[in-house]
């Protein structure tokens, strides 16, 4: 009995001894993100910034370009205001008292009483 139980103590010493001997096999902690993610979020995001720049830009330069239009509008408008003005002033220049008004101050005669205003040729 008593080689029993030395071959029993000698059996649990070496299956410690075994423990011990035995290497560490460093557990590789898992990732939250993976590298593969880590590549998708970055790309995803370069794009996002990449269309919000575009759009930004794409926008400034449309209203430039309206105020732009807003100018050449108001231009014209105060071009077309200054002819209307001009025509009522050609209007007035061109009626015929007038002109015989101007006639008899520089001493011409006028052998019909009935003046004509000529319409222009188109």
């Amino acid at each position: 009995m008593a080689a029993q139980t030395a071959r029993k103590l000698e059996n649990n010493r070496v299956v410690r001894q075994g423990q011990q001997v035995q290497k560490k096999i460093a557990v590789q902690r898992r990732r939250w993100v993976t590298k593969g993610e880590k590549f998708l979020f970055s790309l995803f995001a370069l794009l996002s910034i990449s269309a919000a720049i575009y759009v930004i830009s794409y926008s400034a330069s449309i209203d430039s370009i309206n105020r732009d239009i807003q100018t050449v509008e108001s231009q014209i408008h105060h071009q077309q205001l200054e002819n209307r003005v001009l025509e009522a002033k050609v209007n007035e220049l061109k009626k015929p008292s007038r002109i015989l008004e101007i006639a008899k101050k520089h001493g011409l005669t006028i052998k019909d009483s009935s003046v004509k205003q000529a319409s222009p040729v188109q």
